[in-house]
């Protein structure tokens, strides 16, 4: 039995065909049990249906959601715009570490070219834990502050801690192989305040290992 369960967790905003290719390609990567945390009911893994507004802080909610349903030692969080690789769900970090995979390249409809920025970003749909650490380090932030935060402040675990006036969390970040594909796109949540003026990061190609081209993956998946 595995030791990982795969939290996935949805605003159900994005395209219905989109959202199903993307689940495949989740599903395809890793035989670990998951728990799909969404607004409205779909057909994939243990779903559990929130009602709760699309905002930045309702996604750590619906993470921790997830979490407390989860049952195994470690946790992976995953998010409805990503295809993930299955090296990445083969890491496990230290004990009481948040560990972040590094490797992933992102991608936009507009740009038929694969990016990323140097030195890279922990991102929550990049991140592997401890269950059980996760449940605690999200239980003090919403204590702390029940109604959320700015979002500027409110960050992944190992981020904004000294702000927040929580426990800083130690991290540790991991690089797999083949990466993740990250997509950007106009039904993101970052889309409303960024949209098309998001810059490209400074490294760039047009065909990753494993993934292909980036324009055949916009075509496939748009």
């Amino acid at each position: 039995m595995s030791d990982l369960t795969v939290v996935y967790y949805t605003a159900n905003v994005i395209p219905d065909d989109f959202a199903k290719k993307v689940r495949q390609t989740l599903r395809d990567a890793t035989d670990d049990y998951i728990i799909a945390v969404s607004k409205k009911p779909i057909a994939f893994g243990e779903n559990i249906v929130v009602d709760t507004p699309r905002s930045h802080i309702s996604i750590y909610r619906d993470a921790l959601t997830g979490a407390k349903a989860a049952k195994t030692k470690y946790i992976a969080l995953c998010e409805d715009d990503v295809l993930y690789s299955p090296a990445h769900f083969k890491h496990r970090p230290k004990d009481g570490v948040f560990a972040y995979n590094m490797s992933a390249w992102n991608t936009q409809p507009w740009e038929s070219v694969f990016h990323h920025k140097a030195g890279g970003r922990r991102n929550l749909n990049s991140l592997i834990c401890e269950r059980d650490l996760f449940i605690e380090a999200m239980e003090e932030r919403f204590t702390k502050h029940p109604n959320g935060t700015d979002p500027a402040i409110w960050a992944e675990p190992g981020k904004y801690e000294n702000q927040l006036g929580v426990t800083v969390q130690p991290t540790e970040v991991f690089y797999s192989n083949p990466p993740n594909i990250v997509f950007y796109h106009d039904t993101a949540l970052s889309f409303e305040h960024l949209a098309k003026r998001k810059r490209l990061g400074e490294f760039r190609a047009i065909e990753v290992p494993y993934w292909g081209r980036a324009e055949d993956i916009i075509k496939e998946y748009k």
